[in-house]
């Protein structure tokens, strides 16, 4: 595999206590490094797919394009600052380095590009409630390097899109499903334009809110919510025949312990006196457990989570059976 640069060699890296860029929006935290919009357009060399030595539309690319049409079709209010954050950091080296001992490297002679990348970018003006929470209109993506080949010609690259909000108390994402589209395929930045767009203008921002506000009028006892864990688990280790016939469950067994520690501590979302715990509650100490989560299935787990928690208030809804509860 080859790589292409986006400026001279001698500026591409800069001191890592630069790249850092401190933020209250923590909305990933596992294996993550916060960098800066103007890190990945400066400072990132650029990968290719090394039969043709076509470009890979870049992280930059990506998050700017984004920025740029989320300000066009909301152009009353300011779109903020991208949070972005980065995993899997892929280093090397210029030529003249070739041999070079690693702790001999001098800073102009290496070079680095991230493997996978995910971003938020809030619209504060835009602010909802839900039982007491607020709730800021956000957009954002992931693009993943690991997910293409490119040892081969160039083809359709893929990329995550999606709109929703982010709970402020907690930093948390609501992603609903058809807020996400986690199977893009594009073959220039003008194809991921439209796709964005496309996005954007199908979210049905009032239903999404109004799912989220039964989720408050809904509660499980203390007893439902271990039965509930218990099942939860027992669906971890079924023979996939049998998971099959039941709705899916995409958070491990380390972030349903999570979960279970959250119903006692969690500050914001911990169950009640009486050990009940209402299903907005829930659905955040779902999408707590999230966080740590990898940028590549991040998004996907937080959507699960969220038609998890519907599929439960639809069950109590209108009184049906359900493998997860205790009737």
């Amino acid at each position: 595999m080859e790589l292409i640069t986006n400026n001279p060699l001698h500026i591409n890296i800069v001191d890592e206590k630069e790249v850092i860029h401190s933020s209250n929006s923590s909305f990933i935290e596992a294996n993550t490094k916060e960098v800066t919009l103007e890190h990945l357009r400066n400072d990132c060399i650029i990968p290719v797919f090394a039969k043709d030595n076509e470009s890979t539309i870049s992280h930059y690319q990506f998050v700017q394009k984004t920025r740029e049409i989320a300000q066009d079709l909301f152009p009353e209010f300011e779109v903020a600052e991208p949070s972005i954050k980065t995993s899997h950091i892929i280093k090397g080296r210029i030529p003249s380095a070739i041999g070079k001992p690693a702790k001999e490297l001098l800073e102009h002679e290496k070079t680095l590009y991230y493997e996978r990348c995910a971003f938020v970018m809030e619209i504060p003006s835009v602010v909802e409630n839900i039982n007491g929470n607020s709730l800021a209109l956000s957009i954002g993506g992931v693009r993943a390097y690991n997910q293409e080949n490119l040892f081969s010609k160039k083809s359709p690259e893929k990329f995550k899109i999606f709109i929703g909000f982010k709970n402020m108390v907690c930093t948390n994402l609501c992603i609903s499903t058809d807020g996400l589209a986690d199977q893009v395929r594009v073959n220039s930045i003008n194809q991921l334009s439209d796709a964005v767009e496309l996005l954007l203008n199908n979210y049905d921002r009032e239903k999404h809110l109004g799912l989220m506000e039964r989720m408050s009028r809904y509660c499980l006892t203390q007893e439902q919510f271990a039965h509930f864990v218990g099942k939860l688990r027992m669906y971890q280790f079924m023979p996939k025949s049998e998971q099959s016939f039941l709705y899916p469950v995409a958070l491990n067994d380390s972030q349903i312990n999570t979960v279970v520690k959250n119903y006692y501590h969690c500050p914001n979302f911990s169950c009640r006196e009486d050990g009940s715990i209402d299903l907005w509650s829930l659905y955040n100490l779902f999408t707590e457990a999230n966080k740590s989560s990898y940028i590549d299935n991040n998004f996907e787990r937080s959507v699960n989570a969220y038609e998890l928690t519907n599929n439960l208030v639809n069950s109590l809804q209108n009184r049906s059976e359900n493998y997860f509860l205790l009737h």
